[in-house]
């Protein structure tokens, strides 16, 4: 593949140009693809032929209404309609849920997906990113990622499960757990787009539970599970309130005739489906053995169909990528502009072992110097200083102090630093303490230490109430969100910090106030401040008439006896 392929890297907007651009680009043949995170083994050759036969047709007439398609779907899924809506693809119903739903601030475990970042920052909203750590492999630890979004008085809160690009997977009791504790939140999104993919557990889909909630939305994916990219269509599920307010803005013709199509098809390969999914999972053990044999190669656990991989020491993730591509033909994605990685990372799909193979030797020969070019690593065990998994979110976040304004476009164009003090009107009012490096609001210049000045800098901001708020805070201590999370201990610290900025910002700091409130009732204490759907009523915990601290009833998706279940677990009936 010619070198001047590498170019359309730098001249396309999205992470990676399209496999249809580097085809015109080449000699008429695309690479083989470790990019896209695509089911590789479905549909089967005999769907794809019935689809071809059938091309004339599902290209030239209009197809039925998103209700229609909605409903097969449902009926397959045994899912209710009333509680679903299907999108062109979930960064369509990521769109219409930023708009609808996220009134003021968005809290993120970063890295992930960009969609969840960037979507809330075109609109103005504040992106509270919770980095995850290189050093603990990328784990996310729900009780501090709690912690954070009280500390940062933030509405509405993303859990990606399993998280892209690492594959990080969290099982279904502690979402639950968390969900319960979040359930004074605006909104919570459990992201579930790579779920079908994870083996960790039988049946670790929220979907049942989501219809339980006042303020829960979980996301699935069709074409990564189907393998149909191309065809633009995923789905949400929540309470019918939720569902059908996003389902109401809609465009009636939102889903194409192919979309359509498969839907109507699927009904028929359930087994097919189910034995693709056990197929991707079987190989991503063994491309992560293969991988890992790779000197100076770190490879993450995933439940996903794709690897998070640290490229040895030396080695430049960009360098790699272009010499995989015009070389050996490999497509891969590099993480570099993703917010919390780093270039150091690939996150490679997991593919049939025939292409691994030829992937492992495309990577010795140019990370070893088995290659006319010469090696990626300089020398092997030499070299220590690269860019931390962390660092840019560390940059970004001091910055731009959490919050996700227009102005870090502009700023990155003016190739200079957003100054953290232009950034402060909006977050404090609107948030509370800044992401850890509250000291550095006034001035731009404390950004390398922004995880070493601790959260206690941000006490001496809201000089005014400190003194008054820990008055009130035994009642708020059993009040908020604690009482489903393994730690508890840990939140009435936060408490008092967004308490200063009460006036503000009503949702977040509202416990504090109400002092009459009683004991026991725990998770929904005091008058539920306006515009906050989640409070003054029972949690789903209370409805199952549990403490939601024990594990939660199997449930996957009832009564589909030929369809694999919400994890793809299910076996086909025949």
């Amino acid at each position: 593949m010619p070198d001047n392929v590498t170019s359309l890297f730098r001249s396309t907007a999205a992470h990676s140009p399209s496999m249809a651009a580097l085809t015109r680009e080449s000699d008429g043949a695309g690479p083989v693809d470790f990019c896209i995170p695509c089911n590789p083994y479905f549909p089967t050759p005999a769907m794809f032929e019935e689809m071809a036969a059938r091309l004339r047709d599902i290209i030239t007439y209009y197809p039925s209404s998103a209700d229609t398609i909605t409903a097969e779907l449902c009926g397959l899924l045994q899912l209710p309609p009333q509680c679903v809506a299907m999108g062109n693809g979930s960064t369509e119903l990521i769109t219409w849920i930023d708009h609808l739903l996220v009134r003021e601030s968005l809290a993120v475990p970063v890295p992930t997906f960009g969609r969840w970042t960037d979507q809330p920052m075109e609109t103005g909203k504040r992106v509270d990113m919770f980095p995850l750590q290189e050093s603990s492999g990328f784990a996310l630890d729900l009780a501090q990622y709690a912690e954070f979004i009280r500390a940062r008085g933030t509405r509405v809160a993303v859990i990606c499960n399993p998280n892209n690009p690492d594959g990080g997977f969290l099982h279904k009791h502690a979402v639950v757990q968390f969900m319960d504790a979040m359930a004074d939140l605006d909104l919570v999104v459990i992201d579930e787009s790579f779920l079908e993919f994870a083996d960790a557990e039988n049946e670790p889909s929220v979907v049942q539970e989501a219809m339980l909630r006042p303020n829960v939305i979980v996301l699935r994916s069709l074409g990564k599970n189907f393998g149909l990219h191309g065809i633009r269509f995923g789905y949400l599920v929540a309470n019918p309130a939720l569902a059908g307010r996003v389902r109401s803005m809609l465009p009636k013709w939102n889903l194409n005739s192919f979309a359509e199509h498969v839907v109507f098809m699927l009904k028929e390969h359930g087994a097919e489906y189910a034995q693709s999914l056990h197929q991707v999972r079987r190989d991503r053990m063994d491309m992560s053995g293969q991988l890992s044999s790779l000197p100076g190669l770190t490879v993450y656990p995933s439940q996903g169909n794709f690897l998070f991989v640290r490229l040895p020491v030396g080695a430049e993730g960009t360098v790699v990528r272009d010499r995989l591509l015009t070389e050996h033909r490999i497509l891969v994605r590099e993480c570099g502009n993703k917010i919390g990685s780093s270039s150091r990372f690939l996150r490679l799909v997991v593919r049939p072992q025939v292409d691994v193979r030829r992937l492992v030797t495309g990577l010795e020969q140019v990370l070893y110097g088995t290659s006319r070019r010469g090696a990626a690593v300089p020398e092997q065990a030499t070299g220590t200083a690269y860019s931390s998994g962390t660092a840019a979110v560390d940059r970004l976040v001091t910055q731009t102090n959490g919050a996700g304004t227009r102005g870090l476009a502009q700023a990155a164009g003016a190739g200079m630093p957003l100054p953290a003090a232009t950034s402060a009107p909006a977050v404090g009012p609107g948030g509370g303490m800044p992401v850890p490096a509250a000291a550095g609001l006034p001035q731009p210049e404390p950004q390398p230490v922004p995880q070493e000045a601790p959260r206690p800098q941000p006490a001496p901001q809201p000089v005014p109430q400190p003194v008054p708020v820990p008055q009130p805070a035994p009642q708020p201590v059993s009040v908020p969100q604690p009482q489903q999370l393994p730690q508890p201990a840990a939140y009435p610290e936060p408490a008092p910090q967004p308490a200063p900025a009460a006036p503000p910002l009503a949702p977040a700091a509202a416990f504090a106030a109400p002092a009459p409130a009683p004991m026991q009732v725990p998770p929904a204490t005091g008058p539920t401040p306006p515009g906050v759907p989640a409070r003054g009523g029972l949690t789903a915990a209370q409805v199952r008439g549990t403490d939601g601290l024990s594990m939660a009833p199997a449930t996957g998706w009832p009564g589909a006896q030929s369809w694999p279940d919400a994890a793809g677990m299910g076996q086909a009936a025949g």
